[in-house]
């Protein structure tokens, strides 16, 4: 073994033999220092606190035989190892190919850090895993609205017809509560059918799930964009003109654009929207926004379809900033401040996912560093 220090990073919580072998594999180049994340960042980065705490990752990595040391990362966001980085001084940092970011170049380079970055290959006579893929196997899918929410309430929708686009996501990682990712509506579903993804007609099962989470007597209703997300594959435009149930789906699985999708998206954590917080304090339905905001969906599928990343952000915006006259209280001060200082002047458009917190998403082609990638499922 080479007398060259190793340093790699993780959250290293589910550990499985994929992580193994990406240890064994930089063993081979010195001796391996592991920094697993914070649970304080990890809660943070990826919405939910991990399965295991940090000192337990820590242990666990820690008695890996291909593992020198194994320390808790002192910083914090997407690059926590960076103030590590500075006071190990690794002659090499060492990541598998898709945990690859130009962050972790640059600091790299920074700091005068050779930076290896090794394809993920499993031990002989066994399967690839990665703690992403073995959390599709697991956990049920997510969803994301992309453009027109709040166009699913009938007393949205009633005033003048329009449209929601929402995508299915993997599980790739545990969204927060309270942050407009349909958490609430995938509880039930997990009461349903466990972390199977059911059979059958996926609208029908829409229609089921619906039905579970909003049984008679019910004082507010969830609106369905939530349950055909989570329930039907692809990218969806969902048309709404007065009903809860929408008049006609719009969809679509081609891989080439869900994966163009996948590519351009990028969530940036908020902090979740307070506990008792209501969004709907204050209304303003006039007809004219409520047909921007329809007409925003319209826009955000077309944009989708047509692989349109300066159109699909314009959508986004538009939509938020009919939340904003529509809804006050779903967009709070602070949120706008944040979209005008960080997000509009830099990218064609962003939205929030939730109301009064949650992620701001939105598209680019560059690169984006801190942000959290999804992928659409199809």
């Amino acid at each position: 073994m080479s007398d060259k220090i190793v340093m790699i990073s993780g959250c290293y919580d589910l550990l499985h033999a994929g992580h193994i072998a990406f240890f064994k594999t930089a063993a081979q180049y010195g001796k391996v220092h592991a920094y697993v994340g914070q649970d304080q960042n990890i809660k943070l980065l990826k919405g939910k606190a991990p399965y295991f705490s940090q000192e337990e990752r820590k242990y666990m990595v820690g008695a890996v035989r291909y593992v020198e040391k194994a320390n808790v990362a002192s910083g914090s966001g997407m690059l926590d190892f960076e103030p590590d980085m500075k006071e190990l001084k690794p002659d090499i940092f060492v990541v598998n190919s898709d945990g690859f970011t130009e962050g972790k170049k640059r600091i790299c380079e920074e700091n005068g850090v050779e930076l290896l970055v090794l394809e993920r290959i499993p031990e002989e006579g066994l399967p690839a895993r990665s703690s992403s893929s073995s959390k599709k196997e697991l956990k049920f899918p997510y969803r994301v609205c992309l453009a027109g929410g709040w166009m699913d309430q009938p007393w949205v929708s009633e005033k003048c017809a329009g449209s929601v686009v929402v995508a299915q996501m993997y599980p790739t990682m545990d969204f927060n509560d309270r942050s407009g990712m349909a958490t609430s509506s995938r509880k039930v579903a997990l009461e349903l059918w466990g972390d199977e993804y059911p059979d059958g007609d996926p609208v029908r099962n829409a229609q089921l799930l619906f039905g579970a989470e909003n049984p008679p007597g019910s004082e507010y209703i969830s609106g369905t964009q939530d349950h055909i997300g989570l329930l039907v594959p692809g990218v969806t435009r969902i048309d709404y003109d007065g009903k809860y149930w929408p008049n006609n789906l719009e969809n679509t699985v081609d891989p080439e654009t869900c994966e163009w999708l996948s590519s351009v998206l990028n969530f940036a954590p908020l902090q979740p929207r307070p506990e008792g917080y209501n969004p709907l304090l204050k209304e303003n339905l006039d007809p004219k926004i409520i047909k921007r905001l329809g007409e925003s969906g319209k826009a955000c599928y077309d944009a989708i379809l047509k692989k349109d990343v300066k159109q699909l952000g314009e959508s986004m915006k538009e939509s938020f900033m009919c939340w904003s006259e529509m809804l006050p209280y779903t967009v709070p001060d602070w949120v706008m401040e944040e979209m005008q200082s960080n997000y509009f002047p830099k990218y064609s458009g962003a939205i929030t996912s939730g109301s009064g917190g949650g992620y701001i998403v939105f598209p680019s082609e560059e690169k984006v560093e801190d942000t959290i990638k999804v992928k659409i499922r199809f």
